[in-house]
């Protein structure tokens, strides 16, 4: 493949996240294609022997397994890692395996992590289940309060981990402040930005060490492939994270990077206007049911916070009908336009009830103690006219007696 400005680090420093997002990382082979090319290949053939050999011993740059390296997902690895503003990234399958992979791959038997308590299922799921089968014990705290980070560390905290915007109850983490202590006392800072997408919050302008990704959402935003992504610096990518990545195998395929990286291209467009859409609809519902959770309105209690940390608040909120489930499903039910869905990150409309799905798989009690109730209702707002939305929700509302 030859090597274009899309590579070329001496051009890419000058150009602004829109463009990155549509050619960053681009490198065209002798046929000179515009869009990027599909690699659908398992492996790599070698003139030589010896070829074969320098490969593998790090010797001669190529390609050698498609486990470890495609022309196409490289290609949406540096996209992805020029849109976060890292040295480096690594695209996995899923965006668990994503979070899966950024903290099994640094994390031992007798290590500790601190994390946020407030969650996605699957990422509760990871500290609360998985990591403890492994000897590793995790304390799980109120990210809002940054005193908290600091007063968790034990001599063997070797994590911090923490979602911001989190999924679902909204809470809004000092990237800040909280990479800041995790610095001063050699603590890693891995921080899901799945909510806001490289385009409105760039961690690692805040100090974080490692951003991770579920691509699937704002990156495809389409709703048509699963993906993941971690980015960090050169060093911990290729020594840390590389080694586990190898050998675990999270990979993914050729065919869903290069969706992805389609998606990319109009990231840009869509976060903002689904950002727009969804202050919009944000709004009316403030004055419909018992409470709105979106950092993106003045009465979110971290408000200020979010607005200094990110461009725009994001497509995703969450709301209080008042009641219990059958009013949060008899909502759910009186839609026609919004579809119910666990998915986010999607152009189309999509709402779901967390307590039954997205966070089923947690205890009630830590559901509970984060505010994950049987009335809490999760949106995604769209690319549809917000009005449309807006008549939809009020529509579904008003058959519950709302």
């Amino acid at each position: 493949m030859k090597r274009k400005s899309g590579q070329n680090p001496d051009i890419t420093k000058n150009w602004k996240p829109a463009t990155l997002a549509i050619r960053g990382g681009t490198a065209r082979s002798e046929w000179g294609e515009t869009s990027e090319a599909l690699f659908l290949t398992s492996g790599y053939s070698y003139d030589r022997a010896e070829d074969a050999a320098a490969r593998f011993a790090g010797e001669q740059q190529g390609m050698t397994y498609s486990r470890l390296q495609n022309p196409t997902v490289e290609m949406l690895e540096q996209r992805i890692a020029l849109l976060e503003g890292a040295e480096a990234c690594r695209a996995t399958a899923t965006g668990m395996a994503a979070m899966t992979a950024a903290l099994l791959c640094q994390l031992s038997a007798g290590d500790h992590v601190v994390a946020a308590k407030a969650a996605f299922g699957s990422c509760r799921w990871l500290t609360d289940t998985l990591l403890p089968k492994f000897g590793i014990e995790t304390t799980t705290i109120d990210a809002r309060d940054t005193a908290a980070w600091e007063t968790a560390i034990r001599p063997n905290t070797k994590v911090f981990f923490f979602e911001t915007p989190a999924n679902p109850t909204m809470d809004v983490v000092d990237l800040r402040a909280v990479c800041a202590i995790a610095k001063a006392h050699g603590i890693t800072s891995v921080v899901d930005n799945a909510f806001a997408s490289p385009a409105l919050q760039r961690p690692m302008e805040f100090g974080a060490d490692v951003v991770a990704y579920s691509a699937t959402k704002m990156m495809d935003g389409q709703g048509r492939v699963l993906a993941g992504a971690v980015c960090g610096t050169r060093e911990w990518i290729d020594n840390v994270l590389l080694p586990f990545h190898r050998n675990t195998g999270p990979t993914l395929s050729a065919f869903n990077a290069w969706v992805v990286l389609k998606g990319l291209e109009t990231l840009d467009l869509r976060i903002r206007r689904q950002s727009e859409n969804a202050l919009k609809v944000a709004a009316f519902l403030e004055g419909r049911v018992a409470k709105v959770l979106y950092p993106g309105l003045p009465s979110h209690p971290q408000h200020a916070l979010a607005m200094s940390q990110m461009a725009m608040a994001g497509p995703i909120f969450s709301l209080y009908v008042g009641g219990g489930r059958a009013e949060a499903h008899g909502l759910l039910n009186g839609l026609e336009l919004v579809d119910i869905s666990n998915n986010i990150g999607d152009s189309r409309s999509l709402m779901t009830h967390p307590a039954s799905t997205t966070h089923f798989g947690m205890a009630e009690a830590a559901r509970l103690e984060v505010g994950i109730t049987e009335d809490m209702l999760r949106l995604n707002v769209g690319l549809e006219d917000a009005d449309d939305v807006i008549a939809d929700l009020d529509r579904a509302l008003t058959s519950i007696g709302r």
